[in-house]
């Protein structure tokens, strides 16, 4: 019984003594979970599976993924937020599900501020406008002649109330001075297939799940929102370009996790996320999505920039009286 004491001692006193990081390394010694705040079909379920693997790759487990659309995210957020906190569950977040989400709605089953652990972002894709070619608008100043003179009123899809894509597509109408109306989607890949159909006259989203089809010339690109021509599609202007430089609209990628989950779990996945994107052929896949990775500096420096875009839209939304019960 002595040894047995002696013994049991001798390893306590040796953990005792390991720094943190080595004891770090336990984590994790099960399978994960990535939310997916979407349906399948997506940009964010595109980004979300790259990013999964990569991560699950450098922890050396299992990234499961679980899509759970709904009101614009924040049901697969609520799922997140209502977790263990042990970082085992993580939340594929964005512009729409964080920022916007947040802005519109005015009840959340969690509080923003502190249901979340940011662990860090990905990258963004500045939106890209496109119309049905029925519309006859080749670009920003002839879609803004269309719609003023449309009776009825044009209409444009998002992948959600409280989604970038609403959002974005209250700017343009208040940047064209047109009226147009909303008509929220389940995600993105249903809101797609009814622009292709012709149900739906203009959309604005990330390019991934919108390449295809322009170009395959089902849909007509007229131009993109941010400040640079994208890579992955470089004959597009931007909206500076084409007279309109107030038109600016991003959606961002992130991974997220329960808030108060413990700092070092949380650099253990800022550590395999970073690794995941700096991995040439995941990076490559998300630049070919028209994607600019963006890696952060830190979990602190994601979460500042998570406030800052709070911050850049509110104005937005409240003009736009974008608001959900």
């Amino acid at each position: 019984m002595t040894s047995f004491r002696a013994g049991r001692r001798a390893v306590l006193a040796l953990a005792a003594a390991l720094p943190m990081p080595a004891l770090a390394q336990t984590f994790p010694d099960r399978p994960l979970r990535l939310v997916i705040p979407w349906p399948p079909g997506g940009t964010n379920d595109i980004v979300g599976r790259l990013i999964a693997e990569g991560m699950g790759h450098r922890l050396g487990q299992t990234v499961v993924i679980e899509n759970r659309g709904g009101a614009g995210g924040a049901l697969g957020a609520e799922v997140v937020a209502k977790a263990q906190p042990d970082g085992y569950t993580l939340l594929l977040g964005g512009s729409g599900s964080l920022t916007i989400n947040q802005l519109v709605r005015r009840r959340l089953p969690y509080d923003p501020a502190t249901a979340f652990a940011p662990v860090g972002m990905i990258g963004s894709g500045a939106n890209v406008i496109i119309v049905h070619p029925s519309v006859r608008a080749t670009n920003l100043r002839e879609l803004q002649a269309v719609a003023r003179s449309a009776n009825p009123p044009l209409n444009y899809a998002s992948p959600g109330v409280g989604s970038t894509g609403h959002a974005a597509g209250a700017l343009i109408t208040q940047v064209l001075g047109v009226e147009m109306e909303h008509v929220p989607y389940r995600g993105t890949g249903p809101a797609m297939n009814d622009v292709v159909a012709g149900r739906i006259q203009v959309f604005t989203n990330a390019l991934a799940p919108m390449q295809p089809q322009i170009e395959a010339g089902a849909v007509r690109a007229l131009a993109i929102a941010g400040p640079r021509r994208n890579a992955a599609i470089p004959g597009l202007p931007t909206t500076g370009e084409s007279g309109f430089p107030d038109i600016q609209a991003a959606t961002w990628y992130a991974i997220l996790t329960t808030g108060g989950t413990p700092p070092d779990r949380v650099q253990r996945l800022f550590a395999a996320l970073t690794g995941a994107i700096n991995d040439p052929g995941i990076r490559g896949r998300l630049e070919a999505g028209g994607l600019d990775v963006e890696p952060s500096e830190s979990p602190a420096a994601f979460a500042r920039f998570v406030a800052e875009d709070a911050a850049r839209w509110e104005p937005v939304v409240r003009r736009a009286n974008v608001s959900v019960e």
